[in-house]
């Protein structure tokens, strides 16, 4: 429901995405998004709290807020647009670039490995992940459904399409339909991926549900109830 939901966005290409909801939306400081959007969930427990964030503002200069919402496993759904490169900014090497790629910034070729979203919050503590390409529209629609809906921190991993700078420096595909044929081929379901081995799976993007847990207590019923013990004890 509209009224009891709020977006909160960082800077990069994915901030604009509350602007066409029908929500309360607050846009906050580069890498600051999950703090602000704890802040919420804790003093309004009952609001569905959605962030939007760019890879580069979610997994370098706001990646711990990132693995410590996951640690704490606060009612929070982290929607992570992907399109591994700084866009906004001019094209430049992110965590997520995949490595040996041209960026504005390593002209020479990246040497760092990118990060793998799923299992770092998956060893971070988030008890719901996925992940889909723009191309799996249908299935990331019922992901996102399903990560609103869950009692815990969630991350919907969206790996997108960027034809100016990744498709143009890093895949060689300017054209749009070319990057999105691109990521139709190379995208392997989750269940397929799990019979082949690491070199099979290089240059592709393994997509699906990766976790699903309901063992965690939410972070903010946990600080609800210690607020409410102190109250006692006063």
């Amino acid at each position: 429901e509209w009224r009891k939901t709020v977006f909160v966005s960082g800077i990069g290409c994915s901030g604009w995405a509350p602007t066409y909801f029908r929500v309360d939306a607050i846009h906050a400081l580069h890498g600051r998004a999950l703090p602000l959007a704890t802040g919420i969930k804790l003093a309004k427990p009952h609001l569905n709290v959605v962030v939007f964030m760019g890879d580069g503002d979610s997994m370098a200069i706001g990646g711990n807020h990132l693995i410590h919402a996951a640690r704490r496993n606060i009612g929070i759904t982290a929607i992570i647009v992907n399109n591994m490169i700084y866009s906004l900014t001019g094209g430049q090497l992110a965590p997520t670039t995949p490595m040996y790629s041209y960026t504005n910034t390593s002209p020479y070729g990246n040497i760092e490995p990118n990060f793998d979203l799923m299992e770092l919050m998956k060893a971070a503590g988030a008890t719901y992940l996925a992940r889909w390409t723009t191309w799996h529209f249908v299935q990331l629609k019922n992901s996102l459904k399903k990560a609103i809906k869950h009692k815990g921190f969630s991350v919907v991993e969206v790996i997108s399409q960027c034809p100016t700078y990744t498709g143009r420096y890093i895949l060689r595909k300017p054209d749009p339909r070319d990057y999105m044929q691109w990521m139709k081929d190379n995208s392997i379901l989750l269940d397929v991926a799990k019979g082949m081995d690491e070199r099979e799976l290089e240059g592709k993007i393994v997509v699906g549900e990766f976790l699903e847990r309901n063992d965690r207590t939410e972070f903010s019923e946990l600080y609800w109830s210690l607020i409410k013990k102190a109250e006692v004890k006063a």
